[in-house]
């Protein structure tokens, strides 16, 4: 880690009316930091995160960093990331008064040695971790595409912002469509897990939306929702038959995941119901997910 990476969090203080809008501003002022980043950290870590996944150096260098600067935001009581096994205590106002905050630091991080899309997800709760979807009060995702681009939803609606950068600092936060809402018609559907490993009832549906929709998976879930959100269609991590919980984590990216899109009008499912309905028993459990229009997601919860 330079000396640069061990910037005080002091000096990143946001100027923020509450501790949600302070940590949605955290996430987009780092972002252009955390993409610029990227370049020198593709090499392996000596370390695995709790789902005994290989950490590259960007994943642990993004947690820390984030971890850094959100634990310093007044209100913000906890913070929890895919990369770490427990909970971290930010002594702010307590369970009771405080907000917690979750990170998936890089998702799609595997995506950095063929130099595809990846991502940042936030989820803001209203309670102690592990907590429920459906305290979420707000969610969002950095997009490292052809352009950086963020997702917010917020009191009923959604927002993607433009992050515009001077180097590895944030010029503006440009909103550039708001009241974002699923389109009508669906164009587009991404489905993760090798072919052979689905189940035969997720592999029929699969068949059918393969007949109506164009395929888009790029690897990394955010890009893959990111399609969904602009075109249309439906997402799904499935149940697979060696691992019917699925691969995906619930706390830290199903449930923030499933607010955006349901709060986009569309709809988020574990295969039986809404993902923010789920019950959390543990912090880095995994969930099979589906998200997209509500149509489609329908459509699969009737075969399950």
């Amino acid at each position: 880690m330079t000396d640069g990476d061990r910037a005080d969090a002091d000096d990143f203080a946001v100027a923020a009316d509450d501790p949600v809008s302070a940590a949605v501003e955290v996430v987009a002022r780092s972002a252009p930091e955390i993409r610029a980043g990227l370049a020198g950290r593709r090499r392996k870590a000596d370390e695995q995160n709790p789902s005994g996944e290989t950490q590259l150096a960007a994943d642990v260098w993004a947690d820390e960093l984030l971890e850094r600067r959100l634990a310093a935001v007044d209100g913000i009581h906890q913070f929890a990331s895919e990369e770490r096994e427990g909970v971290v205590d930010c002594g702010g106002e307590g369970a009771s008064g405080g907000y917690a905050v979750t990170v998936d630091p890089l998702d799609g991080s595997s995506n950095l040695k063929p130099n595809n899309t990846m991502g940042t997800i936030l989820g803001v709760y209203d309670a102690a971790l592990p907590a429920k979807g459906a305290q979420l009060v707000a969610a969002a995702y950095v997009l490292y595409g052809p352009i950086t681009t963020m997702v917010v939803a917020r009191d009923g609606e959604v927002t993607e912002y433009v992050l515009e950068s001077e180097g590895d600092e944030l010029a503006e936060r440009r909103a550039v469509r708001e009241d974002v809402t699923l389109p009508d018609d669906p164009v587009v559907y991404g489905f993760g897990g090798r072919v052979p490993n689905w189940t035969d009832r997720f592999a029929d549906y699969a068949g059918e939306i393969a007949d109506e929709l164009k395929l888009r998976y790029g690897g990394a879930m955010i890009g893959d929702v990111n399609q969904v959100l602009t075109y249309g269609g439906v997402f799904a991590y499935p149940e697979l038959e060696s691992r019917p919980e699925g691969k995906l984590r619930l706390q830290f990216e199903g449930y923030p995941i499933g607010y955006v899109v349901e709060t986009a009008g569309g709809a988020s499912s574990d295969g039986s119901g809404s993902l923010l309905h789920v019950e959390p028993d543990d912090l880095h459990q995994r969930t099979p997910v589906y998200v997209g229009n509500e149509a489609l997601v329908d459509r699969l919860e009737a075969r399950f």
